[in-house]
């Protein structure tokens, strides 16, 4: 077998990157919300015909040796709130009060349960408790719950609990509304974490879930017997099996995050904000010194949870966004049309306005040739679209409406990292996904970022860094107060289980690297310090002490240098294209091929760079310069 194939699935595109021994082969196709599993398989037929010559998913599989995916489904549903109404059975009368803690819990909360909890007694005998939970169970089903979480204070009540739910409640009656036990969950010992992961994974779960049921079908028709393994936000991959819904929160922008550390590794540049652009959001992360910044206990949507995240921040603003006009302003998002129906000028019964109409109309985009001319763009339904639900309400001609709906995005995505921004200047902003190169010097300006970096591969960014995964598990248990036989005991454990998980991958523990370590953790949850195992750590008043074991298999990554270019000679325009500038005049202005291109090759703006598969804008006062790997570096004059 000779490839790996990394899938990247968005709200509205799907990318599909192939590394083998000829070098990387990419492309992309529309996301089918419907069966994801469907752009799954369609991406992999089209980049079988790069890589193989044939049209057939079959051809590709075959000489594969590992497919790794990730999806911003779950991501892109928490953004929009659409996903499973979810009911509580605990038995904490206060329950309410105490998860929901501040403004962003509350809001969360009330939105994804809201009053669907029942407050039970666990130290009722088991025949009162048995007809207490059944008729807590049936008055949140009644309530609307899809799903339900049980969080109850002590452990070995909640496992007692659980012995009657499977007694009372067989699979086959409980039917649709799966059951998930928060200890069993997340054994994480501050209580609101455990709970908000929980609830969490409830939400994020049926995505993940409906597209693996369909994948695993499809791929038994084919008779592929080399493994998925989902990505994770951690930015290690694993098996379906073991695979946590909640750790596949903005696990594409990861693989972002990766090949931004290659990137800015390769260039020497010491703080890099990276913004991946899609369609339903904006990712932000951060490589500061070549380190991403990682939290073993991460958040989503600013809530802690007990599982190790990176810090990846997913704002409600993407090329599908919806633009609306309210009180007479223009709001743009969370909103998103998705995939299906899409932006309007996909033709596909879109009727809402989205950047994407506007990029169209300004005359940025081709009609002609998105996504390399697979998808002819209709400038007359975005004109209809914009004309009635922006310009119209505004009373404005359709020029004004334009140029304000493109400020209004860029202020929104600069608003999603303009506070991550190094204020002595040494900030650059590497921008890709479909919409990036399009927005970012726009954001960059609204932010004061004076250096923006561009990837060859954009518009598959995340994608090709899932190429930089390995197969990654960790453990952790509590020792503060264990002796050293109990601690012996539990490193013991600690090592079985990583024998068997990598078994399960496939290799064996002699072939992978441990890592131990010892982490004190604070009071209040937060990590305080963390040490070699043989070293000796005192606690202060309140603080625990985690054993951790961190095992890892190396797969093999893709090697990436470059050079900073020089601006030594004058790049070498193809066409122009009319595009509606800033004063609100249309103006010849000239469109480069990036491929095109040699190194070290420079223009200045307005300008249109036309990379494979993305369309990057060049405003005036920006130069741009092409690197010896064809990325773009874009320098701020103004």
């Amino acid at each position: 077998m000779d490839y790996l194939i990394n899938i990247d699935n968005g709200g509205t595109l799907t990318d599909i990157c192939v590394a083998g021994k000829e070098g990387l082969f990419y492309t992309k196709t529309l996301t089918t919300p419907a069966d994801l599993s469907e752009c799954f398989f369609t991406g992999i037929t089209k980049a079988a015909e790069k890589v193989t010559g044939e049209s057939t998913a079959s051809a590709l599989l075959q000489k594969t040796d590992l497919i790794r995916y990730s999806s911003t489904q779950g991501t892109n549903a928490l953004v929009e709130r659409k996903g499973p109404s979810i009911g509580i059975v605990t038995d904490e009368p206060d329950f309410m009060e105490q998860i929901r803690y501040d403004d962003a819990t509350s809001s969360l909360f009330d939105e994804l349960v809201g009053s669907r909890v029942s407050v039970i007694d666990t130290v009722d005998g088991d025949d009162e408790m048995d007809a207490t939970l059944v008729q807590a169970v049936n008055s949140l089903t009644t309530a609307g719950a899809e799903r339900l979480v049980v969080a109850i204070s002590d452990p070995e009540h909640e496992k007692k609990l659980k012995r009657i739910f499977l007694k009372r409640f067989p699979r086959h009656l409980l039917g649709s509304v799966p059951v998930l036990f928060s200890w069993e969950f997340a054994a994480d010992s501050l209580r609101t974490r455990r709970l908000w992961s929980a609830i969490l994974n409830t939400f994020l779960h049926p995505t993940l879930e409906r597209f693996l049921y369909s994948a695993e079908h499809r791929r038994r028709a084919h008779k592929v017997k080399n493994p998925l393994l989902i990505y994770r936000n951690d930015g290690a991959s694993s098996r379906v099996a073991k695979s946590v819904a909640l750790k596949t929160y903005s696990s594409g922008p990861r693989g972002g995050l990766e090949g931004t550390r290659a990137l800015a590794s390769a260039y020497d540049i010491p703080h890099v904000l990276m913004i991946d652009v899609g369609g339903t959001t904006t990712d932000v992360g951060s490589v500061e010194d070549l380190q991403i910044a990682t939290d073993r206990k991460g958040r989503v949507n600013g809530i802690p949870t007990s599982f190790e995240l990176s810090d990846v921040q997913s704002k409600g603003v993407g090329g599908s966004s919806i633009f609306r006009v309210v009180d007479g302003e223009i709001t743009v998002g969370p909103e998103s049309v998705g995939a299906a129906p899409g932006p309007a000028c996909f033709g596909f019964g879109g009727t809402e306005a989205t950047i994407t109409d506007v990029n169209l109309l300004l005359g940025i985009l081709d009609p002609e040739t998105y996504l390399n001319g697979e998808l002819r763009l209709d400038p007359e339904r975005s004109q209809q679209v914009i004309q009635k639900n922006i310009a119209d309400p505004l009373d404005i001609d359709i020029d004004q409406a334009l140029l304000r709906l493109e400020q209004a995005h860029s202020e929104k995505i600069a608003e999603a990292f303009s506070s991550q921004v190094r204020t002595d200047g040494t900030t650059t902003l590497a921008a890709f996904g479909g919409g990036g190169p399009m927005s970012a010097c726009h954001a960059a300006r609204v932010a004061g970022v004076n250096q923006v970096l561009i990837p060859r591969l954009a518009a598959v960014f995340s994608a090709y860094g899932i190429s930089f995964s390995d197969i990654a598990q960790s453990y952790e248990a509590e020792i503060t107060e264990l002796g050293s036989s109990e601690v012996d005991t539990i490193h013991t454990d600690f090592l079985d289980q990583a024998e068997r998980y990598m078994f399960q991958e496939g290799y064996a523990i002699d072939e992978c690297d441990l890592v131990w370590s010892i982490i004190v953790e604070n009071e209040d949850g937060s990590e305080h310090s963390r040490h070699d195992l043989d070293e000796s750590v005192a606690l202060e008043s309140g603080q625990r002490k985690i054993l951790r074991l961190d095992a890892r298999h190396s797969l093999p990554h893709p090697a990436l240098t470059a050079t900073l270019p020089v601006a030594e000679g004058a790049a070498e325009s193809s066409a122009s294209r009319s595009v509606l500038t800033a004063d609100g005049e249309r103006k010849s202005t000239p469109v480069y091929v990036l491929e095109d291109q040699a190194p070290n090759a420079a223009g200045v703006g307005p300008a249109i760079v036309e990379g494979p598969f993305f369309t990057a804008r060049v405003p005036e006062q920006w130069e741009f310069v092409v690197s010896d790997t064809n990325d773009l570096i874009l320098t701020d004059h103004a």
